[in-house]
């Protein structure tokens, strides 16, 4: 998976006391950054290319909660410890919307002219998860209120564009480490911010968090 969250991911094993990498990420996600997180379905422990929940035509293997659900994402550090000290290979599922990120997210190859299009025209952008066929991203929280007035304003919203918010989910990246003589594979930088071009503010204050951008 391609995000801009890498930098600040890949320090993650300098300072995780021996954690395993995902339980270190989610505490992180959890504990520090405030982001409601729970394990999601691992993809089948046999290796076959289909998903470990009891459906056998899951379309998104290895990338949903099922047990426990959405509603038991937290932010509590002793819960989330316990979560991935017994599911260490879990995927780590944020469920959007409240106090939490949400997220905006189209096909891979719309999204990257998106992204394309918006760093040319200056726009600051917030962290980019990106999975093989979708990429994601993560924005200020917004109500269903706003997100409907914003689509009323506009003359053609594509049919492939979903909206993460109050009570969605998206799956955050496996953490991945940064190969010798490299900045890392992953990691995106946001355009520069042009003089009289339009920004989307941060919605964040501390600066230990991603900043995130307003849709």
């Amino acid at each position: 998976m391609r995000e801009i969250l890498g930098r600040r991911r890949r320090l993650l094993s300098k300072r995780n006391d021996g954690r395993p990498e995902l339980i270190s990420a989610a505490l992180t996600f959890a504990a520090e950054w405030k982001w409601p997180v729970l394990p999601g379905v691992a993809p089948d422990p046999q290796g076959r290319a289909r998903c470990g929940c009891p459906d056998p035509e899951c379309t998104v293997p290895g990338a949903h909660p099922f047990d426990p659900g959405l509603l038991a994402a937290t932010t509590d550090e002793r819960m989330v410890r316990w979560w991935w000290t017994n599911r260490p290979t879990a995927p780590i599922v944020l469920a959007t919307g409240g106090k939490a990120p949400c997220a905006v997210s189209l096909p891979a190859l719309a999204a990257s002219r998106a992204l394309t299009a918006l760093d040319q025209m200056g726009m600051r952008l917030g962290p980019v998860v990106a999975t093989p066929h979708r990429w994601a991203i993560l924005v200020a929280p917004y109500s269903m209120e706003q997100l409907g007035e914003l689509l009323y304003a506009k003359d053609y919203v594509p049919g492939s564009l979903r909206f993460h918010g109050e009570g969605g989910y998206i799956t955050l990246p496996r953490p991945r480490p940064a190969t010798a003589g490299s900045a890392g594979s992953g990691h995106r930088c946001p355009a520069r911010q042009r003089p009289g071009c339009p920004m989307w503010r941060p919605s964040w204050t501390r600066s230990s968090r991603p900043s995130l951008v307003r849709v």
